[in-house]
This record gives structure tokens, sequence and C-alpha cells, in this order.
């Protein structure tokens, strides 16, 4: 009798311990294969990445009209020569995120950037406020410039990062090479600044 009873409840426990496990299914492991790639084309958190895309695409686009303005409006040779190097950069920024939305196959669109307009509404009254052919507005300029790099690097940064997260590689490689343009052009301008404008600036 004992024999009988302790077959029966192993009979039981495996019966049980079989019911308890879940199937495996295609739409599970498919779930699991996106969690670990990061990959998230239809989720929420990649159509706000590519509304900022398109965001900084209308930005670019007319940092690219308004950056010939400040150079025209600047003195210092350096500054305009700064001025004209950035604008053919700006240029190539451009065609950079329209290689990215090729990527993720989506179209190239622009969306007003508000910070943007902004920035460039300031730089604009930097020009009318100052005399021409002054340190004062060069120094000005170069406020005005920086005020954009440092958007578009917090911007750019960003979006690297929220690109590694969604598993698009290629993609945050693009916006890295960006990134460390405007990096470089925001310390351009600072040696510009130190080295010559902010004190003949001060002497005016």
């Amino acid at each position: 009798m004992a024999t009988t009873k302790t077959t029966a409840k192993k009979a039981s426990t495996g019966k049980t311990a079989t019911a308890a496990k879940a199937p495996v299914t295609k739409a599970s492991t498919n779930k699991k294969s996106a969690s670990k790639t990061g990959k998230m084309e239809d989720s929420e958190f990649h159509e706000f990445f590519v509304d900022e895309l398109k965001d900084i695409y209308w930005a670019e686009k007319h940092l690219v009209k308004a950056l010939p303005k400040m150079k025209k409006a600047a003195t210092s040779e350096e500054l305009i020569a700064a001025f004209e190097k950035h604008t053919e950069e700006t240029q190539q920024h451009i065609q950079t995120l329209e290689q990215v939305f090729e990527l993720l196959g989506e179209k190239a669109v622009a969306k007003k950037c508000d910070a943007m307009a902004g920035l460039l509404e300031e730089a604009e009254g930097i020009i009318s406020d100052t005399d021409q052919g002054t340190m004062v507005r060069d120094a000005g300029l170069i406020l005005a410039a920086q005020k954009v790099e440092h958007y578009e690097i917090a911007t750019y940064g960003t979006l690297k990062v929220f690109a590694e997260n969604m598993g698009h590689q290629d993609v945050a490689d693009l916006l890295d090479q960006t990134l460390e343009n405007e990096k470089a052009t925001d310390v351009a301008l600072t040696e510009i600044a130190v080295n010559s404008i902010n004190a003949e600036a001060a002497a005016e």
C-alpha cells in the first residue's frame, strides 16, 4: 500500500509540473528578441525619436541660411572664416540627417524647431543692437553662435543615445560624427573670442 501511494504521488507531481510550464510561442520568442536588441520601430519612443530628428532637421536648414548673414555682419577675419567654414559643415549636417532618415525608412521632413527659431531671432537682434565694424558686435555674434552650438550639442548627444538604445547603431554613428563637429566648432569659437575679440570689445 505504501508503494502504491508513493507512485501515485510521483505521477501527480509530474503532471502538475508539466501543466505549470508555459508553452514557448513564436510571439514570446519575438518579444524576447526585441527586448534584447532594443529595436522599437513601432514604439512610441521610436516615434518621438523621429519627431526630434525632424526638429533638428528644421534647425539645420534654417541655420545654414542664417550663418551667411552672421558672416556678413562680422568684422574679425577669423570670425568671418569660422562662419564660412561652419556654413559648409552645416550643409553636410543636413545631408547626414537625410541619410539618417533613409536608414530609418522615414521621409526627411522638417518640423519647426521653436528653440532654433528663438536663437536665430536673438542673433538678428544682436546685429540690430550693435554697431557695424565693432568688436562688441563680434563678441555678440560669438555669443549667439555658441548658444546655437550648445543647443545642437545637447540635441545630437541625446539623439545619439536614443539611437543606441533602440539598436540603431548605424544611425548613432552618423549622429556622433555631427556631434563631434559641433563640439569642435564651439571650441574654435571660444578660442577666437579669448585670443582677441573679448579684450578688444572691452576696450571699445
